[in-house]
């Protein structure tokens, strides 16, 4: 599977060295594609409004256990396709702030992980 490569700092397209627009390949674009699963606000999606983490719903303003929003994360991660399984470590949530990383294993064993 490959991905467009986004730039881990600003969450935009990154471009190659030929001034392209950058591809992630397997097991990273897979990993970001989880990265991407846990930023999705549940309903955000248009076409389908499932998917997604319930931040309006049950996070913000709500102040929920962090094992709950871990867990929350991990389930948005396991809808990516490939992804057997998927461990959240979260480094900030302060105010309006929730900053961590996915680690993923997909179905060859490979683990990788991006940030959210």
């Amino acid at each position: 599977m490959r991905s467009l490569l986004l730039d881990t700092e600003s969450w935009d397209l990154a471009i190659d060295t030929a001034g392209n627009i950058a591809v992630a390949a397997d097991p990273y674009a897979m990993a970001q594609d989880a990265a991407n699963a846990c930023r999705l606000f549940q309903g955000e999606l248009y076409f389908d409004t499932v998917p997604g983490v319930p931040y309006f719903q049950e996070i913000l303003a709500q102040s929920p256990p962090l094992s709950l929003v871990k867990a929350y994360l991990v389930r948005a991660a396991l809808r990516v396709p490939g992804v057997v399984s998927a461990q959240v470590f979260i480094s900030e949530w302060s105010d309006r702030t929730l900053r961590g990383q996915v680690q993923i294993r997909d179905a060859n064993g490979n683990i990788s992980a991006a940030g959210f």
